[in-house]
């Protein structure tokens, strides 16, 4: 076990980034295929292939997932995987071509480093080479190169966040992972002490301080008061998304891997505050090797607490760019 969504076994995980754009993809390969399924619920996604994923649809079997930066220019990575998939013979067997299973999601880094460069099929196709069923890199890379959370006052008071994972055995050999990109307009909370360590920094506005005195304003603080209230909707309003895949060696039914990446939001409303809101495009998808029998209300509970964890690796793990801090440093 290395603590990371690989400890499930027949998951890799690739990066490929440009540091100096700062964005980047990551993408999670299952090659023999895993049962998919997604829950979306902040109000500005940009995703892709998340119908055939729900319940109801033909395909059960997926190959593939992309997390990547670079809005809606970004889902053009999931190509570049496609192609990667194709050439080694993956994918769903239509009687003519295999054609790979690739959902994929985009938060938005645009506001960050250079926005003219954005993921592509190449630096999809490079993230498929990177890929490793062993130990892999956290913070700023992948999708988290650009990642950011706190934008109540905009980027200039926002701090680094990257991309993080974490995994628990949770009994009878049945093993829950996390992979989460982490691109948030709140703030990251502990969920053990409920103390901010990521976030909105205090703006001072004239010789008014919104925020007050500490190192972190409180978005929710923030969002109640008078200036709050007149923030909301300017330079916040399109600058997020927290992105994931959630991972379990359990046999679990298309309905219930949708189930279980419902749940799993429920660790995004644990470690963020707030989450889901109309600035956040929030996507978390969910995978099911079919190892082990287990109850999706215990698989689901524990997905929960597997992601706030691994949204706290991934400000943990975040370095300091573009002139922000980040929770290592302030």
């Amino acid at each position: 076990m290395h603590n990371l969504l690989t400890d499930i076994e027949g998951i890799k995980v690739g990066h490929a980034q440009n540091i100096d754009a700062l964005t980047g993809c990551t993408v999670v390969l299952v090659e023999k295929g895993a049962v998919g399924g997604v829950d979306q619920r902040g109000g500005a996604p940009g995703t892709r292939e998340t119908d055939l994923l729900r319940p109801m649809h033909m395909v059960d079997k997926i190959n593939a997932i992309v997390l990547t930066g670079g809005s809606a220019f970004g889902l053009d990575a999931a190509t570049g995987v496609m192609k990667f998939l194709e050439e080694h013979g993956i994918g769903f067997n239509s009687g003519i071509v295999r054609v790979p299973i690739v959902p994929a999601a985009v938060l938005f880094d645009l506001g960050i480093g250079d926005p003219a460069v954005r993921p592509d099929a190449d630096m999809g196709y490079q993230a498929c080479l990177n890929a490793t069923s062993g130990e892999f890199s956290q913070g700023n890379v992948g999708a988290g190169t650009g990642a950011t959370v706190g934008k109540i006052f905009g980027m200039k008071q926002a701090m680094k966040s990257g991309i993080g994972s974490a995994s628990m055995e949770i009994g009878g050999g049945v093993i829950v992972s996390a992979l989460v990109a982490v691109n948030a307009f709140g703030d990251v909370v502990d969920p053990t002490t409920r103390q901010i360590i990521a976030g909105a920094r205090p703006m001072q506005a004239g010789p008014i301080n919104i925020g007050g005195k500490d190192k972190f304003a409180d978005t929710l603080n923030v969002m109640k008061s008078f200036a709050g209230r007149t923030i909301m909707g300017f330079a916040s309003a399109a600058s997020n998304t927290v992105i994931g895949v959630i991972a379990t060696n359990a046999n679990l039914n298309k309905e219930e891997t949708n189930k279980l990446a419902q749940m799993t939001h429920n660790g995004l409303a644990l470690s963020i505050r707030p989450a889901h809101t109309m600035f956040d495009g929030d996507t978390i998808f969910a995978l099911a090797t079919g190892k082990h029998k287990a109850d999706i209300n215990i698989v689901g509970a524990f997905a929960a607490e597997t992601m706030a964890q691994a949204v706290i690796n991934a400000v943990k793990s975040a370095e300091p760019a573009a002139g922000l801090p980040s929770s290592s440093i302030l």
